[in-house]
Order: structure tokens, then sequence, then C-alpha cells
């Protein structure tokens, strides 16, 4: 409890936000997103604080889980999780059934908190099938969570874009507007729904109104009719 109070004292002091990798366990009965919350709560610093990965949170029972979620309505802590990195590490005491090892993301997205998808890990010990596909970890994290209501599908890229730049407090800088830096993506894809479902490529990444890089669809060399084969 003291290495946290002293993080967030000196996090108000110098001005910077928190993030605290918390409860990266299976044990229902940690609780250092417990003691953290309480702690942003009191100094009224929880929407510059995020808690990353709080697995534990995903084991405990629903009696304990909604008196926090009240807890957290009020401090408005930020969230993170890393689908495939949880779902890799957690669970791996179990017998069946296993855990999936995700925290509480509807339920605490249900709450008003602010939960993004993230990887922390590239090809690493920890995580060694990590390269930074946010598409991928989008596709693993709704399914973990079982985010897969249609109207919770046409919505899931803000996991991955509006959720995230919540966090990091650049909204004033984030999005498509007149202003803005020329910072985007494009997808292979008509629609968000359309771009999660087929787990769609990037055809180009700009930054700063210039091209990292840019390729052309993916083409097939014999076409399939589907009219013709139904």
């Amino acid at each position: 409890m003291e290495s946290l109070r002293r993080i967030v004292d000196m996090a108000i002091k110098h001005n910077v936000m928190i993030d605290i990798h918390c409860d990266e366990n299976d044990d229902p009965n940690s609780r250092f997103l417990e003691v953290l919350n309480a702690l942003v709560m009191e100094k009224d610093y929880g929407k510059y604080t995020t808690a990353s990965h709080t697995c534990s949170f995903g084991s405990v029972d629903n009696s304990y889980a909604n008196k926090m979620l009240g807890l957290f309505k009020e401090s408005q802590i930020n969230f993170i999780s890393c689908p495939t990195e949880n779902a890799h590490l957690q669970g791996r005491g179990d017998s069946y059934p296993k855990r999936r090892g995700l925290t509480r993301v509807k339920e605490l997205l249900n709450n008003g908190n602010n939960v993004a998808f993230a990887q922390d890990s590239i090809a690493d010990y920890w995580y060694p099938l990590g390269n930074g596909n946010m598409m991928n970890i989008l596709d693993n994290g709704i399914h973990l969570a079982h985010y897969t209501h249609i109207d919770e599908i046409n919505k899931a890229l803000d996991l991955i874009t509006y959720y995230g730049a919540n966090i990091m407090r650049v909204n004033d800088a984030y999005g498509i507007e007149v202003g803005k830096p020329a910072n985007f993506i494009v997808l292979d894809a008509q629609d968000p729904y359309e771009a999660i479902r087929e787990r769609a490529e990037v055809l180009m990444s700009v930054r700063n109104g210039g091209y990292l890089f840019k390729r052309e669809p993916r083409k097939n060399e014999v076409e399939v009719d589907f009219l013709k084969q139904s």
C-alpha cells in the first residue's frame, strides 16, 4: 500500500498521469485495485489514473464486484485490458472450467468507466506472439469479453481508438476534424462492422499528412461467384 501511496503523491506533485499494472493474477482475494482506487478517489485523481490488466477482478464474486463498481463509478478510474496477454497468462492453474483471464470489460463499460484494449508485449517472454496488430487485439478482446452483440460490435472500434485517446488525455488532438493532426489508418472495409467481421487489413497508415506505408487491397487470382455457388 505504501508504494501505491507514494506513486499517487508523486504523480499529483508532478502533474502526470498514472498507469499501474495491477492485480495481474487469478487470485480473487487480491486487493491492489481496491487500494489504488481508494487512494485516487481520496485525491480526486481517478480520471488521470489507469489500472491495467486487473485480471483478478474477473475472478471475484459478484457481491464484491458490484460494491467496487459503485466506487469505480465515483472515482472515474480508467482501465486497460490486454486480451491476448491476459488470456495467455491467466487461468493456467485452473483445471476446468478455465477462466478467461480478462477483467470485467462489459460491466466496467456499462458502469461508465473508460476501458481500452491494448498490447504490451511484442514477441517477448511474457507473450511470444505479440505483433502490435490492434485489429487482432480487438478480435480477441470482444470474443473473450462476450462483447459481440451487434450494437457492441458496431462501436467496438472505440476500444482501440477513442477510449485509448481518453485515457491518454489527448481528446482535443484526436479524431477526424479540420485542424487536427493528420494521423490515421485506412482499413479495407466499408463500415466498422465489416472491418471487425472481416478482420480488415490496413491499406495505409498516415502520419502528419505523409504515408508511413500504402498498399493495394488484396485480390484473389480466381474470384468466387457466390450467387452461382448457391
